[in-house]
């Protein structure tokens, strides 16, 4: 029974044999048994390299009202968790008591960080024009920091007591952030005939969408103690013996919801020939997302609020990879 199955084996092999023989160069024999070659590959591609991703930041926490001691002398403005009582706010010249909606404080700062980068493809040239080249692809962009301390700053309208415009602070946040894309690409690769040329620079451009998938985390302080002033919050976490809501986000970070995107790509590059069936890869791609959502999350992840949001995400990646062409 052994020797039948080697037999067996043996035997598929030399029938494969001649499929395997010229499978890298995909093409058709002419007159007279003359083979030519259609420029048809299988592509495969490797790369890394380092990210630049920027972006503007915007408030997302929809209507919530924060309550403020102001002077009215000097316009200064405080959170009514400040003081230990209305006394003690006057006693310090706040006489005032006014209140304002968070939602229209900017955040102060946008988003401009730099991450590590990898990915790979596979895909083909299209025979009679290997010039053009169609690839699937996929790439992680490793997480990153957004730490901010205030988070929102700005002008604020104010009504009550005191009516008018107040500049207040609003929060801290430590977070994370990171992306996969799965995409569909088509490249042209700038060269004459059906065969790359070895030892030569070949430059290219690319095209195409990509499916982006982007994972957040947050951790809120309420450092000014202007959110301990909105009951609601305490949905979020737990009150402390000032009325300071202490925010507990959930240890599990799969418990956050994801930010999911149709991503634009561009890409421009070079590649250069060191073998024949194996090119460096010199590349930028660029990566469109339209938004990227963080959200305040509770202790068992059952409950979210949108917080802030990256709008118009724009990651550069700068990548050195490998791409082989059987």
């Amino acid at each position: 029974m052994k020797n039948k199955k080697s037999l067996f084996s043996v035997a598929m092999l030399l029938l494969c044999a001649p499929a395997f023989a010229g499978w890298q160069y995909d093409g058709y024999y002419v007159d007279d048994g003359y083979y030519e070659d259609d420029g048809s590959r299988l592509t495969v591609s490797l790369r890394g390299g380092l990210s630049l991703a920027n972006a503007k930041m915007k408030n997302e926490v929809g209507n919530l009202d924060a309550y403020y001691y102001v002077n009215p002398t000097s316009g200064a403005a405080v959170s009514l968790r400040y003081f230990t009582d209305e006394a003690d706010a006057e006693a310090n010249g706040f006489t005032d008591v006014a209140v304002g909606n968070i939602s229209s404080l900017p955040v102060k700062e946008k988003f401009s960080k730099t991450a590590f980068t990898a990915g790979a493809s596979i895909g083909f040239t299209v025979p009679n024009r290997p010039q053009w080249r169609l690839e699937a692809g996929y790439d992680y962009i490793s997480e990153t920091e957004y730490n901010q301390v205030p988070l929102f700053e700005g002008e604020m309208n104010v009504r009550g007591e005191f009516n008018g415009t107040i500049h207040v602070a609003s929060s801290g946040v430590t977070s994370t952030i990171s992306t996969d894309v799965i995409s569909a690409m088509a490249y042209y690769d700038f060269f004459d005939g059906n065969k790359k040329q070895l030892n030569k620079i070949i430059p290219y451009v690319g095209l195409g969408v990509g499916y982006a998938t982007s994972r957040t985390t947050m951790k809120l302080s309420d450092i000014y103690g202007d959110l301990s002033t909105d009951s609601n919050l305490l949905n979020y976490g737990t009150a402390d013996s000032s009325g300071i809501i202490q925010f507990e986000p959930p240890a599990d970070s799969s418990k956050y919801p994801t930010s999911t995107n149709v991503a634009a790509i561009g890409a421009i590059g070079a590649s250069y020939g060191i073998s024949e069936y194996t090119f460096l890869d010199f590349s930028a791609r660029f990566m469109y997302i339209p938004t990227i959502k963080w959200n305040l999350v509770n202790s068992d992840g059952t409950q979210h609020r949108e917080w802030f949001s990256a709008e118009n995400m724009i990651y550069t990646n700068l990548m050195l990879g490998l791409r082989f062409e059987f």
